[in-house]
């Protein structure tokens, strides 16, 4: 793609400068993010057009979410790295450290709806906020509750970003406080205040992180999904109420992931069954709970995300979604994080294929962080 670029640029080869600003623009929208970033640099025109801000909106929302993956080494916090995958690219980006915050062991980080969170548990309860693939972090006010690894989500209301801070643990003199029952918190960008909300109901208080929990927002609710104990539940984020909590297992789960694409929810899940483990996905309906499976991963394609005969070896399996997008990779270090994604089309068509390894020289890991977000090009060009 940047060879074509590089070309194309050339005058002698092609005349750009027949082609009007919206044949121009229209041939920009069809490139990868980082194509249309490099071809900023090209000339006046280019730049001019590319960091048009209509421009930039109009094709953010054209482009397939990115899957990102942040590396910890809680022993050397320098040996951390986050890496971001492009599908329309097909290629993995690693993103400078510069563009986050000073790590510590406790500190939580996520992303969603085009933006990255982070958070300290241990510094007076501290949250910022950055778009993705920016600098630019803005700190809140603090939170009522201190927290290490929420849910957390993005939603509009009233034209202004508003986010929703779910479940997580609380840190006192360094220790996990599994006592603590943490209200759920939104957060209005345009008061730069935080309201209380009812807590995650008394289903959830055994396992009330990111660690055992997946969410998704669909819909005006924010759902939680219990990974291993099937509990789901949804909060209406109008009326800030939880609805009942339900059970959502299909036959032979042993864990499952649950997330927001195609327009419904979908449920990720490793299944057991007479012929060994198998990776499958169901369609929710939200109201009523009822699921129907639109696929399967090849069991080919399963077994080449591992290295290991243990019988636990599908236990460091994580899924995310987004879009018409899901990935799936194993977290060990073992074989470098491998993933795989499956595209969902119109008709819930299920494409499955390998992504790239990632680039060279990945460290080791003793946590690995992964999520789904879209990528808005205005705020990088």
């Amino acid at each position: 793609m940047d060879l074509w670029l590089e070309s194309a640029s050339r005058p002698e080869t092609t005349n750009w400068g027949s082609l009007s600003s919206d044949l121009i623009e229209l041939i920009f929208s069809y490139l990868p993010i980082r194509s249309i970033i490099r071809a900023r640099a090209v000339c006046k025109l280019w730049h001019s057009l590319i960091t048009e801000k209509t421009f930039a909106s109009r094709v953010s929302q054209s482009k397939k979410p990115w899957f990102f993956i942040y590396g910890r080494n809680n022993i050397f916090l320098k040996n951390n790295q986050v890496f971001g995958f492009d599908p329309e690219a097909n290629e993995w980006t690693r993103l400078p450290t510069y563009l986050f915050p000073e790590p510590n062991q406790e500190d939580s980080f996520v992303g969603s709806g085009g933006f990255f969170f982070w958070s300290n548990s241990s510094t007076f309860s501290r949250f910022c906020y950055a778009p993705v693939l920016s600098s630019s972090w803005k700190e809140t006010a603090p939170l009522r509750f201190s927290r290490c690894n929420p849910l957390v989500g993005l939603f509009k209301k009233g034209g202004k970003h508003r986010f929703i801070v779910v479940g997580g643990v609380r840190f006192i003199g360094g220790l996990v406080d599994i006592e603590d029952k943490l209200a759920v918190e939104i957060y209005d960008s345009n008061s730069n205040s935080w309201e209380l909300c009812p807590a995650l109901p008394t289903e959830f208080e055994s396992g009330n992180s990111s660690q055992s929990l997946s969410s998704a927002l669909l819909n005006g609710k924010f759902f939680v999904f219990g990974r291993y104990s099937c509990s789901i539940c949804s909060f209406d984020l109008d009326l800030h109420i939880w609805d009942r909590v339900q059970t959502l297992r299909p036959p032979g789960v042993v864990s499952s992931f649950l997330m927001a694409c195609v327009g419904q929810l979908v449920l990720a899940g490793l299944c057991n069954d007479s012929s060994g483990p198998l990776f499958r996905l169901w369609s929710v309906d939200e109201q009523t709970m009822e699921f129907g499976e639109i696929g399967e991963m090849p069991r080919g394609l399963l077994y080449s995300l591992f290295d290991s005969e243990e019988d636990d070896k599908f236990a460091s399996l994580k899924c995310v979604g987004l879009g018409n997008l899901i990935y799936v990779f194993n977290e060990e270090h073992s074989k470098m994080y491998p993933s795989c994604v499956c595209e969902i089309g119109s008709k819930f068509e299920c494409n499955w294929r390998r992504v790239p390894d990632l680039p060279a020289h990945v460290n080791r890991f003793h946590k690995v962080i992964s999520f789904c977000s879209t990528v808005a090009l205005e705020s990088i060009v």
